[in-house]
């Protein structure tokens, strides 16, 4: 360790600014690829701050999920929910589990799957968009449009049958708690407990969904419920905030929007783009953790060592991108990491690159004249949960 500890950059939960980062992060991205850090939660950490770097450690083994005492283990911040992540395994048998995982589930969301899957994405959005239009304007995009747009889509993909989702949308809330830990292991518990119910039913009554596919047999009904609760945490809140976001952005682009709806392959590479520019840090981040000692990027990373990958911060680095604080629609090539890479590599992103292009195009046909009511910087942010973006988003056409 090179810094006094009490010397340490301390990384906080403030939202970023739309298309930048906060001085400290590109501050630390200027000076050098990783870095020792404070998080939030007080504990010291590594920070990977470049595109390449993060591209290399995104295909390393050697960093994982386990360790070897999870109660005492560096976090970014406190959650029920993190905890989970974090397993006592050893390195080798957290490799083989998160590789076992992976097998089991990318077939689930395979570009055959997620085309077989358009025509019920495209019902959804249709409906939900009759229903917002017919309210009239201003609506709150945020809270009836991009949630339950997500929220369907996902469960019909996962198994949650129609009557029990909004009773899921409450479970989801109380698990991104920040500040009340007794609320969070409160919904957690019930959110497990609701997520076996599913299984157990899929057993007896199995479909063309996630839960009923994971449960033929070959894993145990705990790990069954654990993965669909995984996938139903991830796959909501993390699609809905993009979708937010990439509202506001096209909304302020009118020329490159107008041209990304005249093209699909255009509306194809804006999708990108907005996932590039979805987070610019800020962002809650994963625990990860080093095997054994390594030589990494001019530093060593020690066994044990909360290692971070924050995934929306190279994709505002100027090696590897040109004007990253720029948001075009055409920008070719765009290798942004907003889905991780390698063996890190997000299994839903086909479905979300579907829900996303389904959504901005049909929204935007349908209400050419969509502004914000508020200017962006006026606009309510989440505060005190897992899940950032937009408390609310409120438009109007």
């Amino acid at each position: 360790m090179t810094a006094a500890s009490h010397d340490l950059p301390c990384l906080t939960l403030e939202p970023p600014k739309m298309l930048e980062l906060s001085p400290l992060l590109r501050a630390l991205q200027d000076r050098g690829p990783i870095h020792r850090v404070r998080t939030p939660a007080g504990d010291e950490a590594w920070l990977v701050t470049r595109h390449a770097e993060l591209k290399q450690l995104l295909h390393d083994e050697r960093i994982g999920r386990t360790h070897p005492d999870p109660a005492s283990a560096a976090q970014y911040v406190r959650s029920p929910f993190l905890d989970l992540l974090i397993s006592d395994a050893d390195a080798e048998s957290g490799r083989r589990q998160h590789a076992e995982t992976r097998r089991l589930l990318t077939p689930l969301f395979s570009a055959r799957r997620v085309l077989e899957m358009q025509p019920k994405v495209e019902e959804a959005a249709d409906t939900l968009l009759d229903a917002f239009i017919a309210h009239g304007s201003p609506g709150d995009l945020h809270g009836e449009l991009s949630v339950p747009f997500a929220l369907t889509v996902l469960c019909e993909v996962i198994g949650v049958p129609p009557q029990r989702r909004e009773e899921l949308t409450a479970l989801l809330a109380g698990l991104a708690l920040l500040d009340d830990r007794e609320g969070a292991v409160r919904a957690q518990g019930d959110m497990l407990a609701y997520v076996t119910g599913l299984v157990v039913h899929k057993r007896a009554e199995p479909g063309p969904d996630i839960i009923s596919r994971l449960n033929d047999g070959e894993l145990p009904e705990h790990r069954v419920a654990h993965l669909a609760m995984g996938l139903l945490f991830a796959g909501l809140d993390s699609v809905a905030s993009i979708m937010d976001n990439g509202v506001v952005l096209l909304a302020a682009h009118p020329d490159q929007r107008a041209a990304a709806l005249a093209d699909p392959d255009v509306m194809t590479r804006a999708v990108e783009e907005v996932l590039r520019t979805a987070r610019a840090g800020g962002s809650v981040l994963p625990p990860r953790y080093a095997s054994e000692d390594m030589e990494f990027g001019g530093v060593t990373i020690r066994a044990g060592d909360l290692v971070l990958f924050d995934l929306g911060l190279p994709n505002f680095d100027e090696r590897a991108f040109t004007g990253p604080e720029d948001f075009d629609a055409t920008r070719t090539p765009n290798p942004h990491l907003t889905f991780g890479h390698g063996i890190w590599h997000c299994i839903g992103a086909p479905l979300a690159r579907l829900e996303l292009r389904t959504m901005f195009t049909k929204l935007f046909t349908r209400l050419p004249k969509l502004r914000l009511e508020l200017p962006v910087e006026q606009l309510r942010l989440k505060e005190g949960q897992l899940s950032g973006g937009f408390a609310e988003l409120r438009i109007t056409w």
